[in-house]
């Protein structure tokens, strides 16, 4: 007997390549939906469903704001797969981590780490011999798998309890 499933995954179009580029001002409303949707769909561990911890945290993910980052001294980037914007991710001045968000329906399928690797290498580009962000709770176990580890006491960020983390 056959396996009909693997014969029609055989003849099945290959998944489109995942591809990360820099973000411009034409991507900040795509970009603002994946912030808004992975902060609303994928971080309940941190907002509890509080619709006024949600909005307080996606009140500087519009365009408008999106926009202001672009145009300053941060960095960022988005990560595409056949079209589909998958993952954002952007840089600090000061060579952290400022932001990486997966999309919700990208989640689990490599986006977030091939993100991650890029702008590890960018840091490393940047001349940064340990790299620095702050972990949600619901990042943290993400981070951790990537030999990130957590040097402080519980912080602040995004209107959230956050873990600052660091890499050498």
């Amino acid at each position: 007997m056959q396996n009909k499933r693997g014969i029609s995954q055989a003849f099945a179009a290959p998944a489109a390549p995942l591809e990360i580029r820099a973000a411009t001002v034409f991507d900040v409303f795509t970009m603002s939906r994946v912030l808004i949707a992975s902060i609303r769909d994928l971080c309940t561990a941190d907002h509890g469903g509080d619709a006024a911890r949600i909005a307080d945290w996606t009140a500087n993910k519009t365009p408008q704001h999106i926009r202001g980052w672009i145009g300053g001294p941060g960095r960022y980037w988005l990560a595409d797969r056949g079209g589909e914007a998958t993952a954002v991710g952007g840089l600090s001045p000061d060579g952290s981590i400022s932001l990486l968000y997966v999309a919700p329906a990208a989640a689990g399928r490599g986006s977030g780490g091939a993100m991650l690797a890029h702008l590890e290498a960018e840091l490393l580009r940047d001349g940064h011999a340990v790299g620095r962000l702050d972990a949600t709770r619901t990042a943290l176990g993400f981070y951790r798998k990537h030999d990130w580890n957590a040097v402080e006491e519980t912080g602040g960020c995004c209107g959230t309890p956050c873990i600052p983390c660091a890499k050498p």
